[in-house]
């Protein structure tokens, strides 16, 4: 048991996971039955936490391999493939040598890479820069999951990246792939619905009717009462009724933001009350502040300005518009494009259907006091 419930990063077990049983049923569905699928929402929603949810079944334990590769920080090709084989072999190890040197079979490119001890337990060596042919490698590691043992599912999040690689082949390279291998289905997770969207939906690209797209919404807000007022409740102490309601609402129900000020009510007080809520978030926001001063720094005072009228609305539309520019003191209609563009790029501002938003919710309510 850990000490606190309200787990902010990674995936512990299905008890410190709130609901999500429709899609955890629907996603197991259309992995199990061959259907790779395209997961949007946006960021800290929860989806590699369901896709961890969904390894963690039993059905799907005991019956494949799977591999969660988060690519978002990766900048070109040699990156996402350095990613891909270092996931694989670290989750193969628990599964001994005899599946490192499956692997090692296929992906020669990295034999020498890859070392064991005494106990036959693997150390990965490799570096970005020993993948010296990152088109030959990817393609090994796709004849890996050809011939592998067991079926593989593999997710792949923030899949949107590899639309930003200097190498323009890469969504063609990457379809001809998966379309090719039969003995894995996957799993693509985005969190900038725009792009995946785009990716996926669009006849010019080579991703077109190739999945199944499900996109992951909040979880409803009586499953989440449920669900804290239960840990709060096996750890001795209490929580009021309207409690969760009130952070719900703060924060549209987004799944990090609930867990963070969760977890800071439940690590500070005994019993919690609505008026506990704004304390909490207080605290976290301090912790954050010399971070948020340093991104504040890095930007122009045009970037600074739109960030601070964007929080101040806290869904913006129309901010070309002249009412939006005199209301929030900024300059032309060509300066704020500017800016919003650039912002979003940093992705210090979500832009969806029109409404911009700042997309760290703490920094928001930083800015909007400052």
């Amino acid at each position: 048991m850990i000490e606190n419930p309200f787990i902010t990063y990674g995936y512990e077990s299905a008890e410190y996971f709130c609901d999500r049983k429709a899609e955890t049923r629907e996603l197991i569905t259309m992995l199990t039955n061959g259907n790779h699928t395209a997961l949007i929402s946006p960021r800290r929603m929860g989806k590699t936490g369901l896709i961890h949810h969904c390894f963690a079944q039993k059905e799907i334990q005991d019956r494949y391999y799977t591999f969660l590769i988060d690519i978002y920080a990766t900048k070109n090709l040699q990156d996402m493939v350095y990613r891909m084989g270092q996931v694989i072999v670290n989750r193969l190890k628990s599964r001994g040598q005899s599946a490192i040197d499956g692997f090692l079979r296929f992906v020669t490119s990295l034999r020498t890479g890859i070392s064991f001890d005494g106990q036959g337990n693997a150390s990965w060596n490799v570096g970005v820069g020993d993948i010296k042919s990152p088109n030959f490698t990817l393609e090994e590691i796709f004849n890996y999951l050809k011939a592998a043992d067991r079926k593989c599912i593999v997710a792949i999040d923030e899949f949107q990246v590899i639309a930003d690689y200097p190498e323009r082949n890469v969504e063609e390279l990457m379809r001809t792939y998966v379309q090719e291998c039969r003995n894995a289905v996957f799993v693509f997770s985005g969190s900038q619905k725009s792009m995946m969207s785009e990716m996926f939906s669009s006849p010019a690209r080579p991703f077109y009717q190739s999945v199944s797209m499900m996109f992951l919404k909040p979880v409803a807000l009586p499953a989440y009462e449920s669900f804290a007022k239960g840990h709060f409740e096996h750890a001795g102490k209490q929580i009021a009724d309207d409690v969760v309601k009130v952070i719900y609402e703060r924060f549209d129900g987004t799944t990090w933001y609930l867990q963070k000020v969760l977890n800071q009510l439940f690590a500070t007080k005994d019993s919690v009350v609505v008026d506990d809520i704004d304390k909490a978030v207080e605290q976290i926001i301090n912790q954050n502040e010399e971070a948020y001063k340093d991104v504040l720094y890095q930007l122009t005072a045009r970037q600074r300005d739109l960030l601070v009228a964007v929080s101040r609305e806290r869904k913006a539309k129309h901010i070309t518009g002249s009412a939006f520019i005199k209301r929030y003191h900024l300059t032309t209609a060509s300066s704020v494009q500017k800016s919003a563009k650039i912002l979003t790029e940093k992705q210090l501002l979500t832009h969806q259907q029109g409404i911009y938003e700042v997309y760290d919710k703490f920094m928001s309510e930083w800015l909007e006091r400052s």
